[in-house]
């Protein structure tokens, strides 16, 4: 049964808390040492999910799920994959990136995962946010600004289009060996970018005050 608030994750990464802010329809889980920055931020996690190397103890909280060091997915996907279990279909990820690059690499292959079984789901990162899509757009209002990039996920994305931004597409392929999507810039008009076949990640500049981008699964467009 789907759940109408955000899951809020939070990873042992660099913690930018400009956009942690769960209301109480949301639900929190700290992965692993996550749990430090959520604690800081004055909140309480619903759930705690990791194996406890990083954080160092076994906190103590009755709701939590231990897992063995030894195991095939990082603690965030495991923190993902029980907040799926739990019915949410937006996730809002924190301290995915920064420290290990194998980890933050781990992640962005995580939202790709997660955007191809229909997930909504934002990094926040102290320089960025991230996230990816796939047979959908994103609409940004005008009030955004900086740099904006894309990228094929994998081997490649189709259909994709770019307006409202100062360099556009119009049903282009992106390839995974080409970085042919990185810094695009914002125009100060409203801006979009569509992708059908394959997955796109997303990456730009936030700006806090913005309202987070509007995103319809192609097809549902209003025409």
């Amino acid at each position: 049964m789907s759940q109408t608030g955000i899951c809020y994750i939070v990873g042992g990464g660099d913690f930018d808390a400009s956009r942690f802010f769960p209301g109480e329809e949301d639900y929190i889980i700290a992965a692993d040492s996550g749990l430090v920055y959520i604690e800081e931020a004055g909140y309480s996690p619903n759930l705690i999910v990791g194996d406890f190397d990083s954080l160092g103890y076994r906190p103590k909280y009755k709701n939590l799920i231990c897992h063995p060091a030894e195991k095939d997915d990082t603690d965030l996907a495991l923190a993902a994959a029980a907040a799926l279990d739990k019915g949410y279909d937006t996730l809002y990820l924190f301290g995915v990136s920064g420290g290990r690059l194998d980890h933050t690499l781990a992640n962005l292959q995580l939202i790709t995962n997660l955007a191809q079984k229909g997930i909504e789901v934002y990094c926040f990162c102290p320089d960025c946010t991230i996230t990816a899509v796939t047979q959908s757009t994103l609409c940004f209002t005008e009030d955004y600004s900086g740099i904006i990039s894309v990228f094929a996920a994998a081997d490649k994305a189709e259909e994709v289009t770019l307006q409202g931004l100062k360099y556009s597409l119009e049903n282009a392929v992106l390839k995974g060996n080409r970085a042919l999507g990185v810094s695009n810039e914002f125009i100060g008009v409203p801006a979009s970018i569509s992708v059908g076949e394959g997955v796109l990640w997303i990456v730009w500049q936030d700006v806090t005050g913005c309202k987070l981008p509007n995103r319809m699964r192609i097809g549902d467009e209003i025409s």
